[in-house]
């Protein structure tokens, strides 16, 4: 039988590692953070990888003879030499559909939790007991309040179809959606009280949100980020968030992960009372991760049965594959 890999076997997939090994394939978990060497070493003579946030590199990839597919089990791709991958015809496939409703929900929640001072007020209760309505605990109504959305795949037009139900004024910036308010994207962020990214990670969008795009927000606007760390550049919203130049902000992701309170270029973000830190979670529901499971079992049945592996997605890079692969709207 076939030897499949996993990395990231910190984010559990019970329901896939059982039915792997019943299936009578070798099965090697390997950890978070593993080392290129290691993983080179593993995937030698492995038919299949399965990750999430290890990097998958040219070097594992040449290196890996025998390999038939790689499947992330999650969305973004960022992490894989899929050029790497399509020299030698090895299928790459996501499963990008599992968490849309999902994912829009975390962002929502973190953008609910911003207006509602629920970070400050819950800090403040813990300590104190009691507060009364001075107004430093003032909050804001989400009715008639402007939110940008950047990037409208599936998770970002499930948040604005949300935003809607809310009566928010919903805006968003997305070059290759016809639907999208807006071609320039800081002539949005001018008008917006709120920002939510929802746009994958590539060349185009590394530090989409730079130094000129914060200072085009409005200073009492806050920023929530469920996409990717680098889409933001990092250190400048750091800057702006300490300078004032922002409300607050919710973030889930991290160009760095894990975040950590110490030796982690970001770590004074937990000092701040503004920011809302989530551990790159927002997808982590019983009903996600049961929808995870399923697809995910199915694309490595489809590898490891030599079959044609499903690809739902819509990103180009996923869609310029031309072996091994057969593409479902």
């Amino acid at each position: 039988m076939a030897k499949v890999v996993r990395t990231d076997r910190e984010l559990e997939l019970p329901g896939v590692d059982a039915a792997l090994r019943t299936a009578g394939h070798e099965l090697v978990l390997l950890p978070d953070g593993v080392a290129e060497a290691r993983l080179t070493e593993e995937a030698s003579d492995a038919q299949l990888i399965l990750m999430c946030y290890t990097p998958i590199t040219r070097r594992v990839i040449e290196g890996a003879r025998r390999l038939k597919g790689i499947v992330k089990y999650g969305v973004g791709i960022d992490a894989i030499d899929i050029a790497a991958a399509q020299e030698r015809g090895i299928p790459v496939v996501n499963v990008p559909e599992y968490a849309e409703e999902t994912v829009a929900e975390g962002a929502f929640a973190l953008m609910m939790a911003l207006a509602k001072n629920l970070k400050k007020l819950e800090k403040a209760m813990s300590s104190e007991g009691w507060v009364w309505p001075e107004r430093r605990w003032l909050a804001s109504d989400l009715a008639d309040k402007t939110v940008g959305v950047v990037g409208l795949g599936r998770i970002g037009t499930s948040f604005a179809r949300m935003a809607t139900g809310f009566r928010m004024r919903v805006l968003s910036y997305d070059p290759y959606v016809a639907k999208a308010t807006h071609r320039d994207l800081r002539a949005m962020l001018a008008e917006c009280d709120f920002v939510s990214i929802h746009c994958v990670l590539n060349a185009e969008t590394r530090h989409l949100i730079g130094e000129p795009e914060l200072r085009a927000m409005k200073p009492t606007a806050y920023l929530i980020n469920v996409s990717r760390g680098a889409i933001v550049d990092e250190l400048a919203l750091l800057k702006t968030l300490q300078a004032g130049g922002l409300a607050g902000a919710g973030l889930d992701v991290y160009s760095q992960e894990p975040l950590a309170k110490h030796g982690h270029p970001l770590a004074v973000l937990y000092e701040l009372h503004n920011v809302i830190l989530s551990p790159h979670l927002t997808f982590y529901t019983r009903e996600a991760m049961a929808r995870l499971e399923a697809d995910t079992l199915e694309r490595c049945r489809e590898v490891l049965e030599g079959r044609p592996v499903t690809v739902r997605s819509r990103d180009p890079r996923l869609r310029s594959q031309s072996r091994g692969v057969r593409f479902v709207d």
